[in-house]
């Protein structure tokens, strides 16, 4: 990971319009950051919300009523974990366990609902893709989303999605300042930089991406290799 005494700079890409199917959402980025007078450079990070990335995969969904929301959370779920009250907390095909199978409906149109992409690795990936073949670098992408926490309160993003990135960065076997050896230690740095450019991004600025620059981190991890497989998982 990089040296801490490093500044880490976190842009919000500002100007990027409403996403409809079949949009090009690289090209929507970097068109973002030229107009921030920025040049994407090696070592970059770009976060981007997946609902944009949602909206152009066409992951959007009608809901005339409230039944028909319900239905589709249900739809979602490969495993419901909890229920109290309206409020679902369910696992989705991906792995990950969060409230109403992550079924939104906030940003979009009333009477829609947005769905997770099928693939959110794959998709993250092609942006990078994308975005390194249009700058001719080469930059890592994080796709977030927002989730609650079982143990605290409050909404923080973490990431969902990834490419060009390690998953965990590992510090076990190396030595802390007073020379002692860690055990355990691996840090879910994609989750850090979620949680980071979510401070320059905000719920209701509409702002969904940020340029993350600062870093120096690579590698090839997937979002799955932060799910806690179930033999490890002493609250289910």
């Amino acid at each position: 990971m990089t040296n801490s005494a490093k500044p880490l700079t976190i842009w919000p890409i500002t100007g990027i319009g409403e996403i409809e199917p079949g949009d090009d959402v690289a090209g929507e980025i970097l068109r973002g950051v030229e107009e921030l007078g920025l040049e994407l450079q090696n070592a970059d990070i770009v976060v981007v919300t997946h609902k944009i990335v949602s909206k152009a995969e066409g992951q959007i969904r009608s809901i005339p009523d409230e039944a028909t929301y319900r239905a589709l959370v249900e739809g979602e779920a490969v495993n419901i974990v909890r229920r109290r009250g309206d409020l679902v907390i369910a696992q989705t095909k991906h792995g990950f366990i969060c409230a109403n199978a992550a079924v939104d409906r906030s940003n979009i149109a009333d009477g829609f609902a947005l769905l997770l992409p099928d693939d959110p690795d794959r998709s993250a990936h092609r942006i990078r893709v994308l975005l390194e073949r249009a700058a001719g670098v080469t930059i890592g992408v994080v796709m977030t989303d927002t989730f609650g926490r079982p143990w605290r309160r409050g909404l923080t993003d973490i990431a969902i999605g990834m490419s060009g990135l390690p998953s965990l960065v590992d510090y076990r076997g190396t030595l802390d300042s007073h020379g002692n050896t860690l055990a355990v230690t691996e840090v879910a740095a994609v989750d850090e930089i979620a949680s980071a450019a979510d401070l320059v991004m905000g719920k209701s600025e509409g702002i969904p991406a940020a340029l993350v620059r600062g870093l120096e981190l690579s590698g090839t991890g997937r979002v799955s290799d932060l799910i806690r497989p179930p033999g490890e998982d002493l609250f289910r």
